[in-house]
């Protein structure tokens, strides 16, 4: 036992010695690259407060964890998917209950939490380009990843994709790893990575798996031992456990769900044609609007440019496997979701989640080269002002006022008049939200009640307070307020931008 610490230890401190002699033999790259994570931190976690968006998907699973939490009721499957019936494991409810039970029930902390998350992601793919391809290649991916408007967006987002920002680099790196050095149990990380992004976001970590069945057939010389390969096959089959619990306790309600889904509705088809171009045009305004917000002949000039460097030094970068690696990951889900045609035809963005890091690397790559002589830095640097001069704005925007003109700001200024208002009295609450269920306000009506000493009453009160957020006028919310004003004279009203709160007395 004390030769295996002895060994540990040595290996440690061999690590440490070699990265503190790359931060000195490069202290102006890791200085860029210290800026860059603190400045990527701050605006994923500055203001949280007041910005988040905390809706039907928010409150849906606070509800989960709020029962869990002071019910002790046990949950076995986590968030829907998009496909009707299918629902997601556990994990990502798992992450982020001990968040809601530290901040008392505060989503803030959770939402934090996922935000910290993806600044990870960014050491990661740092890491990762520096051991397989170059430092500069990682610095510029932490640059457009890190101050990336839209990037921002989704790493403050409170929902279970988000985590995937950070599996899906682990996962690449295990794999370059296995290729590189043959390092077998770097096969059990790939694995549990795969099984873990596939309880974050099903729709990305789907085509993972015929990526990851091609690189077995690549790798077939190098794959591990019978123990390694056990150990892999077991971690795979204990991420999917309380899924399974849940089948054999419903009668396996997921998987008759999927099988539907691709038998009877036919989603995967072979007819793709008629799809093919709305498919390209998603892709590439997908692709361009994670880098550039603005002004498109710009990024049209500079991925040109970017295709030409790429092509110009395939040969060198096609016999890097791990350049292979990148290629086939990011390839997978283009074919993927041209083929698939379920879920009414629609693919949604954040179905991407899991390759955004792929596919800025890979642009990242051939800016890259670019370094390498004094025009071509002078084109990077042109690159990153122009990029810094749009996104700058639109992050300052953001990090003020946020997205929507009803974020957590708004919701509890509007449940606090509320509860002042009633002063004590038990009262009823009606909310109408565009989603219809108003699983946010269920739950933060019951957040708020810890300090407040009491929850809205569930028996008919003379006191009503109606909340609704503005949604245009539709004929949903035309009916909702035509109902309320049967029910109770209104009394007095109050707005919080998008939000409005009605005091009502019973008729």
């Amino acid at each position: 036992m004390s030769g295996i610490l002895g060994e540990f230890a040595y290996i440690n401190w061999s690590m440490l010695i070699k990265i503190v002699k790359e931060i000195r033999d490069h202290k102006f790259i890791y200085l860029l690259l210290f800026l860059i994570l603190i400045g990527a931190t701050f605006v994923r976690v500055y203001n949280t407060r007041n910005i988040l968006g905390f809706y039907y998907d928010q409150g849906r699973d606070a509800l989960v964890i709020w029962n869990f939490l002071h019910k002790g009721d046990i949950f076995l499957v986590g968030p829907t998917t998009g496909l009707q019936g299918v629902l997601l494991g556990p994990l990502f409810y798992l992450i982020i209950t001990p968040f809601y039970f530290l901040g008392g029930g505060n989503p803030v902390w959770p939402a934090n939490f996922l935000a910290i998350l993806t600044v990870i992601s960014i050491i990661v793919v740092y890491v990762f380009s520096l051991e397989f391809f170059n430092r500069y290649a990682g610095l510029i991916t932490a640059g457009i990843v890190g101050f990336s408007y839209y990037l921002i967006v989704a790493a403050r987002w409170l929902a279970n994709p988000t985590p995937i920002f950070l599996t899906s680099v682990i996962l690449l790196y295990s794999l370059a790893k296995i290729v590189k050095k043959k390092e077998s149990a770097w096969w059990v990380v790939a694995v549990l990575m795969i099984g873990f992004s596939l309880q974050f976001e099903a729709a990305s970590a789907v085509f993972y798996l015929p990526a990851f069945a091609i690189f077995i057939a690549w790798q077939r010389k190098k794959l591990p031992s019978r123990r390694i390969l056990v150990a892999s096959v077991f971690v795979f089959i204990l991420t999917l456990a309380p899924q399974i619990i849940f089948e054999i306790k419903n009668n396996f309600v997921i998987t008759r769900a999927i099988l539907r889904t691709l038998f009877e509705e036919k989603s995967f088809r072979l007819s793709f044609w008629e799809v093919l171009a709305a498919r390209l045009s998603f892709y590439w305004k997908m692709f361009f609007i994670k880098i550039w917000i603005a002004n498109i002949r710009q990024f049209w000039a500079f991925s040109l440019g970017v295709l030409a460097i790429v092509i110009l030094n395939f040969r060198e970068l096609w016999a890097n496997k791990t350049f292979r690696i990148l290629i086939l990951f990011g390839v997978s889900p283009l074919i993927g979701f041209i083929l698939f045609q379920g879920n009414e035809g629609n693919v949604f963005d954040y179905y991407f989640s899991g390759f955004y890091l792929i596919y800025i690397l890979l642009f990242a790559i051939g800016l890259s080269y670019l370094v390498k002589s004094k025009f071509g830095m002078i084109f990077l640097v042109l690159f990153f002002v122009l990029f810094f001069q749009m996104q700058i704005p639109a992050v300052k925007k953001y990090l003020v006022v946020g997205r929507s003109n009803v974020s957590l700001k708004e919701q509890l200024a509007a449940i606090d008049w509320v509860y002042k208002d009633a002063d004590g009295r038990a009262f009823n609450v009606d909310v109408y939200v565009p989603p219809i269920i108003p699983y946010a306000y269920d739950y933060l009506f019951k957040w708020q009640a810890l300090a407040y000493g009491y929850e809205p009453s569930g028996d008919r009160e003379d006191l009503l307070y109606t909340l609704y957020e503005k949604d245009g006028g539709s004929k949903f919310f035309r009916e909702w307020i035509s109902r309320q004003e049967g029910i109770g004279k209104l009394e007095e009203e109050t707005v919080f931008r998008g939000l409005v709160v009605q005091r009502r007395n019973r008729i």
